[in-house]
């Protein structure tokens, strides 16, 4: 589906086009379109639960940050002085037809972005540009989905919760959290991290690609290679810990380096905690 657009914005990319000609701004709106419709995505996950990067997307948004012009944004509804690129403007669709819910307050969702059925963001809140946010995924106050990142269905993104997004390098992976996973508040979660489904993220756990995550449950360090991200395994429960920071000087003055851990896998207890936030939707 849409392969002739993904090859029209890839060429545009690839001949630098920076005017906005007519051709590259329907080219532009028309990827945005499919990516508002769930139709294209800027990561798929396959049948084996790899996920692959769909580097057509990141072009064509490039090229419509390229093309775009800025422009005032103000409007009647939205009297605060908004000034950005003309490509691309505050999404307004009909959310309501999808049960979704933007509280308001001061939230803003970002021409390209997808939001599924069912879900409920509360003030103030950002989705950006090619990020994906899937059925009954709360997004609370203050959380941030960055460019291209993929939220599955029946997330919890707690307050603060910030999860990284990326245009460039074209080909690296954005952040992906899978479906029914616990995002506690003030977590931040960057550079192609991937959080595998029904996992937690304790309340402040930061995670990178250069974070490693200590298993006391299977006695072994995870972290990113050369060629993968950091990934946290399916069910995993994890929370911010220390460990003691090597040398005499450390030593003497009792640092501790910060380090997550996961504590244990999901269990039923687990469950009936995150199925409260339901009640709320």
């Amino acid at each position: 589906m849409h392969a002739d657009l993904l090859a029209t914005v890839h060429q545009l990319f690839v001949d630098g086009v920076r005017e906005p000609t007519d051709a590259a701004r329907t080219a532009v709106d028309a990827l945005l379109t499919a990516l508002e419709a769930g139709e294209v995505r800027a990561a798929e996950r396959g049948e084996d639960g790899t996920w692959s990067v769909v580097p057509e997307v990141k072009e064509g948004i490039l090229v419509g940050f390229r093309i775009g012009r800025i422009v005032e944004q103000t409007t009647a509804t939205d009297p605060l002085p908004f000034a950005d690129k003309d490509t691309f403007p505050v999404l307004r669709p009909s959310f309501a037809e999808r049960g979704t819910r933007i509280v308001p307050g001061g939230s803003s969702v970002r021409r390209g972005a997808y939001l599924g059925r069912s879900v409920t963001c509360m003030p103030p809140m950002y989705v950006n540009v090619g990020a994906w946010v899937g059925d009954g995924t709360m997004v609370d106050s203050h959380a941030l989905v960055g460019s291209c990142a993929q939220i599955g269905e029946r997330v919890h993104l707690s307050a603060g919760a910030q999860i990284g997004g990326v245009l460039e390098p074209i080909g690296l992976r954005p952040v992906i959290i899978e479906d029914d996973v616990l995002v506690g508040g003030n977590t931040g979660v960057y550079e192609g991290t991937l959080v595998r489904e029904k996992a937690v993220l304790g309340a402040g756990v930061v995670l990178t690609a250069s974070t490693r995550v200590y298993d006391l449950v299977h006695e072994r360090v995870l972290s990113a290679t050369a060629d993968e991200p950091l990934e946290i395994p399916a069910g995993a429960v994890v929370v911010p810990g220390s460990r003691p920071a090597r040398g005499a000087f450390a030593e003497a003055n009792g640092l501790q380096l910060y380090c997550p851990i996961i504590v244990k896998y999901r269990d039923e207890k687990t469950d009936l905690r995150a199925a409260l936030e339901g009640d709320l939707r």
